[in-house]
């Protein structure tokens, strides 16, 4: 397997490029729009063809480079079907995996950030990965107070489908502020301060009733943007 963990600075957000060794298919999970060139660059590098774009959700803080990607390399859109969202190519539905070359990619419905939102199991030779989006990152998860957000539905798809994978599974999450890579889901269970260490579902309510953040500041051109994978006027 081809993996790499690629990094966008201004949302802080994570791009995950995966590929199969024989039949050098690729998945990008999560692109954005300012860093297709980049990306761009290194499915050359490693001899890839971009088969899928995929997204764990419709993003407030940045442009999907889904549009852009599709354009330069004849790769699919692949979108949570419950996203509603325009110009789809794949509609993704759990239960049904996205296949990589002799990879798959197994969706994961963890609605409460928002309420389209998935995550994406990897299980391969060197171990298993989950990809988290914004539904659990490294000791904290994604706000819940916009986008038909919920914090005891979050609370649960944590619970029940994340924590409920094997603990050394890989955690790689939509966005890092501290420049973290990866966790556990052994590790999240035990210290995340907001949903490990045994919280109960009321002291989590509470601590994301009590966060208070502000509106994300790209929010009215993102998610517009992003309900049409991307294809924006000018982009």
């Amino acid at each position: 397997m081809i993996f790499r963990q690629l990094f966008e600075p201004q949302s802080s957000a994570y791009t995950y490029l995966i590929g199969c060794e024989r039949t050098r298919e690729a998945v990008l999970i999560d692109p954005v729009l300012e860093t297709v060139e980049r990306d761009l660059a290194l499915l050359a590098e490693l001899g890839l063809a971009l088969h899928y774009t995929i997204e764990t959700h419709i993003h407030a803080d940045h442009v999907t480079g889904a549009a852009r990607l599709r354009q330069e390399t004849g790769s699919k859109t692949a979108v949570p079907e419950k996203s509603l969202a325009d110009h789809v190519d794949v509609p993704l539905r759990e239960g049904e995996a996205i296949a990589v070359g002799d990879l798959s990619l197994k969706p994961l419905y963890t609605p409460g950030h928002t309420d389209d939102h998935f995550s994406y199991l990897l299980e391969a030779a060197d171990g298993s990965r989950v990809f988290t989006g914004d539904a659990l990152m490294i000791d904290g998860c994604g706000r819940t107070d916009f986008q038909n957000g919920d914090a005891a539905t979050l609370y649960r798809s944590v619970h029940e489908k994340i924590f409920a994978l094997p603990d050394d599974t890989l955690v790689y999450p939509g966005h890092d502020y501290q420049q973290r890579r990866v966790s556990t889901v052994g590790q999240e269970k035990a210290r995340n301060p907001r949903l490990g260490g045994g919280r109960s579902l009321d002291e989590f309510v509470a601590i994301m009733d009590g966060l208070n953040l502000p509106r994300p500041k790209r929010m009215d051109v993102a998610v517009p943007a992003n309900r049409g994978c991307g294809e924006v006027q000018g982009a």
